[in-house]
């Protein structure tokens, strides 16, 4: 076990955890929600550090992660437990896992950075379950990822307080922030969560520090798939961050304690994604659907297909140094000359 970095000593001898906005208050040996950071005699310890649920190699494009050195390969990990009770979960295996379920690979930061080196990888993943939950253990790693000239990416709920926010955003170069919805009700009765604490997450990560952010909604019927909602969301994404934010629309499959709901139909996510580019945001994909326009990026000035995608593959690339070749409009991101190859491949890489 590792001590945590985020806690008040309270004065009956309770531990509270400031990590995220739970605020969970434990006496020594109880675990928090997420059910990985536990009380001590002195604090908190975050016992899944160093502990992974497995590694894969992804394409950045599954993250999902548009403007942010495409076509490149990712080393992926996550671990155990989560600070979201979302019923709809699509890794519910892992969030909703006790650490001794799930945990097998053991791997220092140092270790995980110098294999995603060796496999050619450009930057190193915190996901499948939420990192924000294992915080010390992800900056930890991103900061030896930086030392080898790696970038790291965290794909997180966005559910976390100061400081810890300021220190996690601080170690991350990349983000995929879940906008889960637009109503208090929404995060409340389904992720068991506050829609508030969100958007100031996501507002602070965009307008006060360097790491590079992409939102994404999963889109679930009659639930949070209204115009209204989605005219709301895009109103405030384009007021509050401004145009250029990435945000994915993706489709909803029945699972984990949802599965009265159908999939989203594609006409749903392209409804959407009209409101959002008429609400003048200029970057805006489907995802878990096979539609090639939607996954093109286009230039926010005169039009141009700058990026063609076939879900992870990308089919054209059209940039010159970062911009458009025909307006010289530059495209916000993080892209080089030349595009990774990697595709759409998925590889299991033992530890």
């Amino acid at each position: 076990m590792t001590a945590g970095r985020w806690f008040t000593k309270l004065e009956d001898g309770r531990i509270r955890c400031d990590l995220c906005p739970r605020e969970c208050t434990m006496s020594p040996g109880q675990r928090g929600f997420c059910f990985v950071r536990q009380a001590t005699d002195d604090g908190i310890d975050l016992t899944t550090y160093g502990r992974s649920s497995g590694f894969c190699i992804d394409p950045i494009e599954k993250k999902p992660l548009n403007h942010f050195l495409p076509g490149t390969p990712v080393l992926s990990f996550g671990t155990a437990g989560c600070n979201l009770g979302c019923r709809f979960c699509q890794n519910w295996d892992i969030s909703k896992a006790k650490e001794d379920d799930r945990l097998q690979s053991r791997a220092t930061p140092e270790a995980i950075a110098e294999a995603a080196r060796q496999t050619g990888c450009r930057s190193v993943a915190f996901t499948y379950n939420d990192p924000v939950i294992f915080a010390e253990y992800a900056i930890d790693t991103a900061e030896a990822c930086h030392a080898v000239g790696l970038k790291t990416v965290a794909v997180t709920a966005g559910y976390i307080r100061p400081p810890a926010r300021e220190e996690f955003f601080g170690a991350m170069d990349a983000a995929n922030i879940d906008l889960k919805a637009f109503t208090e009700g929404f995060y409340e009765r389904q992720c068991f969560a506050k829609l508030p604490d969100v958007l100031e997450t996501i507002a602070y990560a965009v307008n006060e520090t360097d790491c590079w952010v992409e939102l994404t909604t999963l889109l679930i019927p009659g639930e949070n798939d209204s115009d209204g909602e989605i005219d709301a969301m895009t109103q405030w994404i384009a007021r509050e961050l401004g145009p250029d934010v990435p945000l994915h629309f993706s489709a909803f499959h029945p699972d984990f304690k949802m599965v009265d709901k159908g999939r989203t139909p594609l006409d749903t996510l392209l409804t959407a994604r009209r409101i959002a580019k008429a609400n003048g945001l200029h970057h805006v994909y489907c995802g878990n659907v096979h539609h090639p326009e939607s996954d093109t990026t286009f230039c926010s000035h005169c039009g141009e297909a700058l990026i063609e995608r076939d879900w992870y593959v990308l089919r054209r690339w059209n940039l010159s140094h970062g911009a458009c070749p025909r307006c010289h409009t530059k495209l916000p991101g993080l892209f080089e000359d030349r595009p990774g190859d990697w595709g759409a491949k998925r590889r299991v890489l033992p530890m």
